[in-house]
């Protein structure tokens, strides 16, 4: 069965940090944004974004490192699937592509990544968009009590290699199901043969996506704390969408933010976690005020 792909997009496989093979679906014409997925996504969640932003921009739509039909690596080393390594893939995609400075906007994993680009590269990110995840830091300190199950897999996969890799394979469907219907308050967000893709291609992926959570509570935590502990923060204008979490787990999201990114619009969203491709129309607007300063 064909792989579904965002409409008008032409794909292109690209090399990333170290010769990572990446897949990459490009579209439109003018200063670039790069759009990152989350999980348990690919690229075909910014379906009904990118082509509503390729009119006035050029929009670069990844699979990570790790997801999709990009390639991945075993993680023999930290660094692999390090969000460090990560931003380097999308600093090597875009100047591929002709573009030394870009807009980069992430969701989820995505989001993360791109905090790291604009933490490591500000040379490089004209604005950081954010949807609906803290900095990685920031996600450990506020997970307390009876309220952080939610969170219940970022603990599972944080384990040493082997044994959260086997007990999710074991129930893979189920498993990676389970956040498509929960984080989805419609239970209409994906089409069919939507929900199929991001189910098979994590399926097929489950070592590398558990290397890219695990890193998040190892190298990627390390990197925060330093930055933290430096002084370092985002130099770019940051834009935050997001949920409420905050509400359940005690936290001011907004503070949070504002603490690594002095130039900060945030602005909270009536939607679930899929909210690009729930109220696509929403967050095309909030990227184009975004990119307009």
């Amino acid at each position: 069965m064909p792989q579904p792909t965002i409409d008008g997009f032409a794909y292109r496989t690209i090399a990333g940090a170290g010769g990572v093979d990446l897949n990459v679906a490009v579209g439109g014409s003018g200063p670039a944004i790069v759009l990152l997925h989350g999980f348990p996504q690919t690229h075909l969640m910014w379906r009904g974004v990118a082509p509503a932003l390729a009119g006035e921009h050029t929009v670069i739509v990844p699979d990570l490192r790790g997801y999709g039909a990009s390639d991945k690596p075993v993680a023999d080393d930290p660094e692999t699937y390090s969000k460090r390594t990560m931003a380097n893939d999308i600093v090597a995609i875009a100047e591929t592509l002709g573009h030394d400075r870009f807009g980069l906007v992430g969701h989820d994993r995505g989001a993360l990544v791109g905090v790291r680009a604009g933490l490591d590269h500000p040379d490089r990110v004209l604005f950081l968009g954010i949807l609906d995840v803290l900095p990685t830091m920031d996600t450990w300190d506020v997970l307390h009590g009876v309220d952080a199950k939610v969170a219940w897999h970022l603990y599972l996969m944080a384990q040493p290699p082997g044994l959260p890799e086997k007990m999710i394979k074991a129930t893979a469907e189920e498993f990676f199901g389970s956040f498509l219907d929960a984080w989805d308050p419609t239970g209409a967000t994906f089409p069919d043969e939507v929900r199929r893709h991001y189910l098979d291609a994590s399926i097929g992926a489950v070592d590398s996506i558990v290397a890219d959570y695990r890193a998040t509570a190892d190298i990627d935590l390390v990197m925060d704390r330093e930055d933290r502990a430096n002084g370092r923060r985002l130099a770019m204008p940051v834009g935050v969408i997001s949920q409420d979490w905050g509400a359940a787990l005690g936290f001011d999201a907004a503070a949070l933010w504002g603490a690594w990114a002095p130039d900060l619009r945030y602005e909270a969203i009536d939607a679930g976690h899929f909210m690009a491709e729930e109220k696509p129309g929403e967050i095309a607007r909030f990227v184009r005020e975004l990119a307009a300063g």
